[in-house]
């Protein structure tokens, strides 16, 4: 498999521009971090690296620059950070399956991040959706599941790419169903939305930032949500979990040092990126563009990887999805 078709459907962008803390001169140079998101510019994973970085840079006294490196499904960005100095120059932002999913569809992993990698800080979650197109005749998840059943020849499914979370969300609900399910790789979102309108396809598994402007103009509809809990941008809609389907298979992004970071400079990063995302006009802002901020401690977010990597592990290793390197 194409390492291009990888990862395409649950990431985000922003400006193109670093945002710098006030500062001048070699000091400015000595105390400088680059903040490196692997994914272009475009919506919210960049934009949450050049909010806090902004918030960050005053309470550390040092320079914050985000820094997109793409290309090979984040890995240009990952390698950058796991080769850094670890002398706090470098800071990797990226999302929880990138750190979790490459290495176990590589065919050799080209990262251990609990080796390669110091935890720093959870940063924000962002949701899930089931859609179904207009012509479903169902009003609700059981009556979903019985019109697919009763329909064979139209249980296609769109999902932002090949090798995401949606792509194995979508394994794991064929085997709930019990029936066969046909998945159609696209490229992003907006594709998947455009079809399901169209008829082209019975529903599809799309990021649910992404899904709300077109359900909320009924032209689609979201079935349920993947969280833990009801979404606070989809209060009226129902978890998986409510509708009788064990899985939560929501995402997030965290930050991360090259290993061998000193701790303290690791315990203040987080610290401030915490601070920062606790901030009511951060949070507004983030909240915005469906992302829900999160922060924690370097234990929450070992514990977070640690937790989806159990979970996804199996069910990606029985779809035996693998892409070359």
């Amino acid at each position: 498999m194409d390492r291009r078709t990888f990862m395409a459907g649950c990431l985000g962008g922003g400006l193109g521009l670093p945002l710098l803390a006030p500062a001048g001169g070699a000091q400015a140079q000595a105390g400088l971090t680059k903040i490196i998101f692997p994914f272009a510019a475009g919506a919210g994973g960049d934009t949450l690296c050049r909010l806090i970085a902004q918030e960050m840079a005053p309470v550390l006294q040092r320079t914050m620059v985000v820094e997109n490196r793409t290309g090979g499904d984040g890995l240009i960005g990952i390698k950058a950070v796991k080769g850094a100095s670890p002398d706090g120059s470098m800071v990797l932002v990226t999302t929880g399956p990138t750190m979790y999913l490459l290495p176990m569809v590589e065919t050799t992993p080209s990262f251990d991040t609990s080796k390669d990698f110091m935890p720093v800080s959870l940063l924000a979650r962002f949701e899930f959706a089931l859609v179904m197109g207009p012509g479903i005749d169902a009003t609700d998840f059981k009556a979903f599941v019985a019109w697919l059943k009763a329909h064979p020849d139209k249980t296609s499914f769109g999902v932002p790419s090949n090798g995401t979370i949606p792509h194995f969300m979508g394994s794991r609900l064929e085997k709930d169903f019990g029936i066969p399910l046909t998945r159609v790789p696209y490229r992003g979102s907006a594709p998947i939305l455009n079809d399901l309108v169209g008829g082209h396809i019975s529903f599809g598994i799309t990021t649910l930032a992404d899904a709300l402007p077109q359900h909320r103009a009924k032209g689609v509809k979201i079935i349920a949500v993947s969280s833990a809990e009801r979404s606070p941008f989809a209060p009226d809609v129902p978890t998986l979990k409510e509708s009788g389907i064990d899985l939560v298979a929501d995402a997030w992004y965290g930050m991360w040092l090259p290993a061998g970071s000193p701790p303290d400079f690791a315990s203040k990063l987080g610290a401030a990126a915490s601070a920062a995302l606790a901030k009511p006009e951060v949070k507004e802002k983030l909240t915005a563009i469906g992302l829900i901020p999160v922060g924690s401690n370097a234990d929450g977010l070992s514990k977070e990887l640690a937790a989806n990597t159990a979970f996804w592990q199996p069910i990606v290793k029985a779809t035996g999805y693998k892409i070359e390197n």
